[in-house]
């Protein structure tokens, strides 16, 4: 994004003010979990928010930026909707406003997060609105995810214009434990961010201890399919089918496979020629209609019984958008694909998760409603 689309993204914006939030942070706390998967950090001392604080100090960024931040940060806006969600785990208290709506499902695990006003994305929809964003008062700005082409220019314009520090954080599957521990450092909040950085690493750890214990031979040939007509698929080697490939022989091989959250586009003939042993839908997908569709019977997974939806709440477990909630969907594809292995109590390592992540207590009636077609 350059100066000149910056500045298309100036409009006139009602001026709303976010209510004073209290952080409700919760110490995972749990019996240790199964040998075989060492899912879930030790217990975290966490401390209370930082000392008021003033100056500026130096940040370097992941796009090797250096910006001059406030010392003591209070008030942050997050530029995107991978950002959002990995900055709520830490400092949701911090938040001005939101990059992008919470999902309505979202709205029973958020409290009072949920009414936050919305200033728009940088990336993605584009639909930043500056004027409501510098109305807001955000004393830094910050992108977290995928490095785009030109982000330190992007960075740069963006600061120029609003007078707010921006800063890049890098976070993928393999980072998001340096992604936190830089954050932590930015924010004043290294014990919160150490805490999530441990469970990032625990998790890598674990799933890595599964998968070497599953033969190349044993791994499930699957797909993962999206779209309301269910002609959609998440191609293999795409950034959006990271933790599939990394747990399955995802059978959907493209010579031009699509980056975007949509997937590729497909026809049935060529699902049946792939003939997966097990099918994922997406929320929203054909899940309900292919038990009766003789064409779907034509498949192996559909016959068997071999097909689940992804299970959504606060969003897709599979990382749509992908940031740290890819941790549920790797908990629950271990679960599912190889419990010998595994040896995994999902509904304790999902509630662990919510009480770190999502700073709430899950239910046991709310995860059996989430995961009720998430299962053979």
């Amino acid at each position: 994004m350059a100066r000149k689309l910056l500045s298309l993204l100036l409009a006139a914006a009602l001026c709303l003010s976010a209510p004073a939030l209290r952080l409700r942070w919760g110490l995972v706390s749990r019996a240790e979990p199964a040998a075989s998967l060492p899912f879930s950090a030790a217990d975290a001392t966490l401390s209370d928010l930082p000392a008021s604080q003033e100056g500026t100090v130096s940040f370097t960024d992941s796009a090797g930026r250096k910006a001059e931040v406030p010392a003591g940060i209070t008030r942050i806006a997050p530029l995107g909707g991978t950002a959002q969600i990995i900055l709520f785990a830490l400092a949701p208290e911090y938040f001005v406003g939101l990059a992008t709506p919470w999902p309505r499902e979202a709205e029973e695990f958020l409290g009072g997060y949920y009414g936050l006003p919305v200033f728009g994305q940088m990336y993605g929809s584009g639909d930043l609105n500056l004027e409501q964003l510098a109305a807001l008062d955000p004393q830094v700005l910050i992108d977290v995810g995928e490095a785009k082409s030109g982000i330190a220019e992007d960075m740069d314009d963006l600061q120029d214009m609003l007078g707010i520090p921006a800063v890049h954080v890098e976070a993928h599957l393999d980072s998001f434990p340096d992604a936190y521990r830089k954050l932590g450092a930015l924010l004043g909040l290294e014990a919160r961010g150490e805490a999530l950085a441990a469970y990032c690493e625990a998790v890598n750890a674990g799933v890595g201890s599964v998968l070497a214990q599953v033969c190349e031979e044993d791994r499930v040939r699957m797909l993962y399919i999206l779209g309301s007509d269910g002609m959609s698929v998440i191609a293999k080697g795409t950034y959006h089918g990271e933790i599939v490939d990394m747990f399955c022989d995802n059978l959907a091989v493209l010579a031009e496979p699509s980056s975007k959250g949509t997937g590729n586009p497909v026809d049935m003939e060529q699902i049946l020629l792939w003939n997966p042993d097990v099918i994922l839908f997406a929320p929203g997908s054909v899940y309900e209609k292919v038990a009766s569709d003789p064409l779907w019977n034509e498949l192996d997974a559909v016959r068997n019984g071999r097909y689940a939806e992804v299970p959504l709440g606060p969003y897709n477990w599979m990382g749509f958008p992908p940031a740290v909630q890819q941790y549920l969907g790797i908990l629950w594809m271990c679960g599912l694909f190889y419990p010998d292995v595994a040896g995994i109590d999902l509904y304790a390592e999902v509630a662990a998760y919510f009480d770190l992540f999502y700073h709430t207590e899950l239910t046991r009636e709310q995860f059996d409603r989430l995961t009720a077609r998430a299962g053979w």
